[in-house]
């Protein structure tokens, strides 16, 4: 009998978004393939460092010892072989990650692999693995960002955090923000306040997010697994966001409404392990103090041919 994963938050993470190698991809680069093989054989001993997603992962997967049954499945995907992948496994073992799938792909893409084992959400630092996943629209993707240098979790808690628009909600929003003025914008929202809001992306990702929510032992306003919206949108366009999640039967627990206030100070007091988000503007000063991901647009939306800042 097949696995049943659909009750399961599946992440695909590939091996530069979880360990830093990027020592070995300047390896890789530099000499190719043959040297990159032996400086790993050389090293497979040495234990890799956290990455960018390491946290996440690290966080969320405990989360299967708080509900006593597993909730999060983790997938290490890597276009390393096996024999270049073995230093991949010892440092997952050594750093005692409860992670037992791994897809090493020898040099091939991965994103024909997301349907394949079930993924929700794909992390990794191969831009056009990335976007193939987001055209597709099989799940939510993100480009990982380097590390922040001082990043510490704030508690044992997971910590997640969104953007908005052509995230969470299809890029609909945005567009008119960009095309017609913000002036244009708030009047079209208020008035459309109690229409949903269309799927973004990440849509389906929060949606299962929150009802791991539910299987995890403590109240949901206490749960160890906390949802953020950190957006640009203020008053009065905030409250179609609030009724869209409503009528998802979706529970944030925090919601920050910046209109246009950085956000780089909100991420760091919420003490996110992930931000994701669309725009440069706002990730370059993110990725300073938390782990980000870029959201690209997909190939058939309308913002690839605006400015995005």
């Amino acid at each position: 009998m097949a696995l049943d994963l659909s009750q399961i938050l599946v992440i695909g993470v590939s091996s530069r978004a979880l360990f830093d190698l990027e020592k070995e991809n300047e390896v890789f680069d530099r000499e190719g393939i043959s040297g990159y093989r032996a400086y790993q054989q050389q090293h497979e001993e040495d234990l890799l460092q956290p990455g960018t997603a390491f946290h996440l992962v690290q966080s969320l997967l405990h989360l299967n010892e708080m509900a006593k049954k597993r909730i999060v499945e983790v997938i290490v995907m890597s276009r390393n072989s096996p024999e270049t992948g073995v230093r991949i496994m010892n440092s997952v073992r050594n750093h005692n990650l409860d992670i037992t799938r791994m897809a090493f792909s020898g040099g091939e893409p991965l994103s024909p692999y997301i349907d394949a084992f079930d993924i929700d959400l794909f992390l990794s630092k191969d831009s056009k693995d990335v976007q193939a996943v987001i055209d597709s629209k099989r799940c939510a993707a993100a480009y990982i960002y380097e590390p922040p240098k001082e990043f510490v979790p704030l508690d044992n808690r997971v910590k997640i955090a969104f953007d908005a628009d052509a995230v969470l909600f299809s890029d609909e929003s945005e567009h008119r923000y960009k095309t017609e003025g913000i002036a244009a914008f708030h009047t079209y929202e208020k008035e459309h306040e109690d229409e949903p809001l269309g799927e973004g992306p990440f849509a389906k990702l929060l949606i299962k997010l929150s009802k791991i929510q539910e299987e995890l032992p403590s109240k949901i306003e206490l749960s160890p697994l906390r949802l953020a919206i950190v957006t640009a949108r203020n008053a009065p366009s905030h409250m179609r966001v609030v009724k869209t999640l409503r009528k998802w039967g979706v529970y944030v627990d925090e919601a920050y409404f910046l209109g246009g206030l950085s956000k780089d100070k909100v991420l760091k007091a919420f003490g996110a392990h992930i931000f994701f988000d669309d725009q440069e503007v706002h990730l370059k000063e993110a990725a300073k103090v938390v782990p980000t991901g870029k959201v690209p647009y997909a190939h058939d939306s309308p913002l690839l041919n605006e400015k995005t800042g």
